[in-house]
């Protein structure tokens, strides 16, 4: 600790001292002039009142050209993790009690479409980082608007803006690392005032750092926007052939002895290389948004996507085929009007999800899929309607919103005669209103306070676990959240600072469960509390042109998540008070980024989370760990091309650490060791 604690020291200290005569103005664009679109907002990032962090571009590409993982978990609140190259999870606020793989619990837009189905469930890892514009990350919930989700919502963006001038460029990038990582793309964009479009292809592999741990991954991506008077069209779709290697969690002894193990063999159970363990996932999917301005006051936007997926797992204990449709539709009407200082704006509409899914599982027989055990048809409907109004009134801003909505589930064994084959499963009308409210106390600074209530119905993936039952009395998640914050800027907009306080009581918390096998299934657990304090703060130490250091910003964020059960017994045990399994309570990120005058880029981020609780009896917990990574990117220019080269630095400590722990895992069996030091390097060129 105190090592790494140096290392940060000893960076920001020399940097500062070099350029302590130097004065403020920094080249990069500032949060507090960005226009939030979240919850139909249009407005200020400090004006609006709701938790929320905006990712540009350069922000996700300052540390890999490859991997979410470090801007998300430089923000306060949000957890990424990865137990093998392509398994991702997300957690915002905390929860991963239901989350073994994917995201759930959060609702996720792609260029304004619903990327999570109707199931619940959203496949992150299929989104391509060279072709994503922007990002909105909404924490806490959000149902009046968006849905399902006790979490929060992620808005992803990837289509062109128009502009005034024509352009057009090509670009290519090539990357190659540690563990066999190559990394490559060639995108292709043209963009005028009426229409927008880019094309893109781009393909990542890895040996992995572990045994069975290899992944590969295709992406082909197309997005075309055109306006012409009152019409705006946006159409969107992507392909991905994301195969990756499973290895499976390892018990703390294997982990000393050898992080780099798959799970082994026991007397019982097969080990994950003997039954080539990994995820097949081919999917398409493909949207169209239609905007119509009717007049000055109203316009009406409509939305339609198809996704197919075609996904394959074999695992340990059984081999599963999965074919999935799904189908969405959406549609709002938004209002606006404005008199003298009064701005109005009333957005009410629906949303509609469909899911279709062919399940077959089978005997696994040395990664080859042999008797078939079950087939099962499952069909998810997830709706819901909702209005909001949103208000100006000279220094105050308020939202009010509410949504009604309703999850159902059909279920039908295909492989038996047995008069119980058909089941169905859905929640009750579920109604979630939200308030919100902001008031400028000056030009700098605004407060801010939310009440919401949020709603997460059982996924497919739990309502059908990998045990192959269907648990038709699973129950939603519910629960209010309370919030207050203070955000904006201060010292002539050096300094600006996000601070969020809240408190959300979860009810019929869904908590998983492994039986012997270690095959998974799900229960609801009773109630949790889940309260916190979430800071982040920039500060632009100094920007100039004359100096050998043209410019420093210091980033910092802080999550404090003391979460705990209040009401939880199984069977026998008492669970109540313990804390929350799978989330750390500390987490502190600080970062800084140096521009030198030969335009040369460094950046450097240190992470420090805290223990995890692995087990709801906390009888075990995932050590705490200090991760340091750091890039170099050095550009180079001429009229008609740019280039830039660069090097980086992931766990540059060498950490032996686990990101992305197996909780509350049979044959206490939770860890997924991450890579030890590891490097990377690459260059990417653009022709205009």
């Amino acid at each position: 600790m105190k090592q790494s604690l140096f290392v940060i020291f000893f960076l920001i200290t020399s940097c500062i001292v070099i350029a302590q005569e130097a004065i403020d103005t920094l080249n990069s664009k500032r949060a507090e002039s960005i226009t939030v679109q979240a919850l139909y907002s249009n407005a200020q990032w400090k004006e609006t009142p709701v938790a929320i962090v905006i990712l540009n571009r350069t922000t996700l590409q300052n540390l890999t050209n490859q991997s979410l993982l470090p801007a998300f978990n430089a923000i306060s609140g949000v957890r990424l993790e990865e137990r093998s190259p392509g398994s991702l999870r997300l957690s915002i606020r905390g929860s991963l009690l239901r989350s073994p793989f994917g995201v759930r619990n959060i609702k996720v837009y792609w260029n304004n479409l619903p990327l999570s189905d109707g199931g619940g469930n959203t496949y992150f890892n299929l989104l391509e980082l060279q072709n994503i514009q922007r990002i909105e990350v909404i924490k806490g919930p959000a149902a009046s608007v968006y849905g399902a989700g006790t979490g929060g919502v992620v808005l992803v963006q990837s289509n062109l803006p128009f502009t005034n001038k024509k352009t057009s460029s090509i670009e290519a990038g090539l990357t190659t690392g540690s563990f066999g990582l190559i990394s490559q793309h060639v995108q292709l964009k043209f963009q005028h005032k009426n229409i927008a479009m880019q094309l893109l292809q781009s393909h990542v592999e890895s040996n992995g750092y572990r045994q069975q741990s290899a992944l590969n991954k295709n992406t082909f991506q197309y997005n075309i926007s055109f306006k012409q008077k009152k019409h705006l069209v946006e159409v969107s779709a992507f392909y991905t052939s994301l195969n990756y290697q499973t290895p499976g969690g390892i018990t703390l002894e294997q982990m000393l002895l050898n992080p780099t193990l798959a799970r082994q063999a026991t007397a019982t159970l097969p080990s994950a290389i003997q039954q080539k363990t990994a995820v097949y996932n081919n999917t398409f999917f493909g949207g169209l948004n239609h905007n119509f301005t009717i007049n000055n006051e109203l316009e009406l936007n409509t939305g339609l996507a198809f996704g197919r997926t075609d996904f394959k797992n074999p695992f340990i204990t059984n081999y599963e085929m999965r074919n999935e449709k799904n189908t969405a539709i959406q549609s709002k009407l938004i209002y606006s009007k404005r008199c003298n200082q009064l701005q109005l704006k009333w957005i009410t509409g629906f949303e509609y999800l469909m899911n279709n899914s062919s399940i077959q599982n089978y005997t696994n027989k040395n990664g080859v899929a042999d008797s078939l055990l079950l087939n099962d048809a499952v069909k998810a409907n997830q709706w819901f309607v909702f209005s909001q109004f949103n208000i100006n009134y000279k220094k105050w801003n308020l939202q009010i919103g509410v949504s009604a909505n309703e999850q159902w589930y059909g279920y039908e064994r295909l492989n038996t005669v047995n008069t119980n084959s058909k089941k169905e499963s859905s929640t009750k009308m579920i109604t979630t209103p939200r308030v919100a409210i902001s008031y400028k106390i000056n030009k700098n600074i605004s407060l801010y306070s939310i009440a919401a209530k949020g709603f997460s119905p059982p996924t497919l993936a739990e309502v059908k676990p990998s045990d192959g039952n269907f648990y038709s009395n699973l129950q939603a998640e519910y629960g209010w959240n309370f919030e207050a914050g203070v955000k904006g800027n201060l010292l002539n907009n050096k300094l600006q600072f996000d601070i969020a306080l809240y408190h959300f009581k979860l009810n019929n918390a869904i908590v998983r469960r492994n039986n012997l096998a270690g095959e998974e299934y799900f229960i609801n657990s009773g109630q949790t509390l889940q309260k916190g304090i979430e800071t982040s703060i920039q500060y632009k130490v100094f920007s100039s042109k004359t100096t050998f250091i043209q410019s420093i910003q210091l980033n910092n964020s802080n999550s404090f998540q003391p979460y705990a059960f209040t009401n939880y017994v199984v069977g026998n045990n008492d669970f109540s008070g313990n804390a929350l399994t799978g989330v750390p309570t500390n987490i502190h990120v600080t970062s800084i980024d140096v521009l030198f005058k030969n335009k040369l880029q460094c950046f450097i981020q240190y992470n420090y989370t805290s223990s995890i609780p692995l087990t709801d009896a906390n009888d075990a917990f995932a050590t705490d760990y200090r991760l340091m990574q750091t890039k170099f990117i050095y550009p180079i220019q001429s009229s008609a091309w740019y280039m830039n080269v660069f090097f980086g630095i992931d766990n540059l400590l060498n950490e032996q650490y686990s990101l992305g722990n197996d909780i509350n895992a049979a044959g206490r069996r939770f860890y997924n060791p991450a890579p030890t030091r590891n490097f990377f390097t690459g260059i990417n060129i653009r022709f205009n």
